[in-house]
């Protein structure tokens, strides 16, 4: 990853937090990693702020996912630090959910999760499309890599039909349906931009919840999967381990 530039969504806390910090603490980290959160003066992206202050490479940017004008103003902040070399890995990781069910499910909750879920990744990659073009051409490498440019799209094993995991305990519909149609735009992607050199692939980041061992194991493995991704894991849904998923 050295040289290479990441942006990270929605990586005040949680996995995209993590990620964040393993992009950092990488033996040679990225040339620039592109933090974002909806609220920089908040109390939640107070740990960012703080790796921010000891890390030169890292620019935290105000970003609402849902909202054409604010991700217009941050691919321009991003534009100026990275120049011609572009973008090499755009991460759409901001996510969330409503806890409805079949019975409680409504147009209000699952148009908000939709929007960030699934129209959000479309937008910010339709946005960042010319960095991560500009990337993919001053690529030395061959074919399709991370190294090269990519599109990492955050997935859910919840967003799985042929899986159906854990339906007793989360039915989370509108949050199912945002997973496995951001898996067909995933697969839409890797079809549109490949001739352009840009990979598309969606991952399954475990099942995490707030303690810590999981969340570092998740984005370790994460950061590991991304350095492994060759041209056949083009359009592919995978696990935080590298294993494919079924669609």
């Amino acid at each position: 990853v050295a040289g290479s530039c990441v942006l990270v969504t929605g990586s005040n806390r949680g996995i995209g937090l993590g990620l964040v910090k393993r992009f950092l603490e990488l033996p040679y980290p990225p040339k620039w990693v592109f933090a974002t959160t909806l609220d920089l003066e908040g109390n939640e992206t107070e740990e960012l702020r703080d790796l921010a202050c000891k890390h030169p490479n890292l620019v935290v940017l105000q970003l609402d996912v849902t909202n054409l004008e604010s991700i217009q103003a941050a691919q321009k902040e991003v534009q100026k630090c990275v120049g011609e070399g572009g973008l090499t890995i755009l991460y759409n990781n901001a996510g969330i959910w409503t806890l409805n069910d079949l019975q409680t499910e409504n147009a209000k909750d699952m148009m908000s999760v939709y929007s960030v879920n699934t129209i959000g990744p479309l937008q910010m990659s339709q946005a960042f499309l010319p960095l991560l073009k500009k990337a993919a051409r001053r690529s030395p490498y061959q074919g399709l890599s991370s190294s090269k440019a990519a599109i990492i799209n955050m997935s859910s094993i919840l967003g799985s039909i042929e899986l159906m995991t854990a339906w007793d305990q989360y039915q989370v519909l509108g949050y199912r349906c945002s997973k496995t149609a951001l898996n067909m735009l995933t697969k839409c992607q890797s079809l549109g931009y490949s001739a352009d050199g840009i990979m598309t692939v969606a991952i399954h980041p475990g099942s995490v919840n707030t303690t810590l061992n999981p969340l570092v194991k998740s984005t370790q493995g994460i950061v590991t999967v991304l350095s492994n991704l060759s041209e056949e894991d083009n359009g592919t849904y995978l696990n935080y381990l590298g294993q494919r998923l079924p669609w």
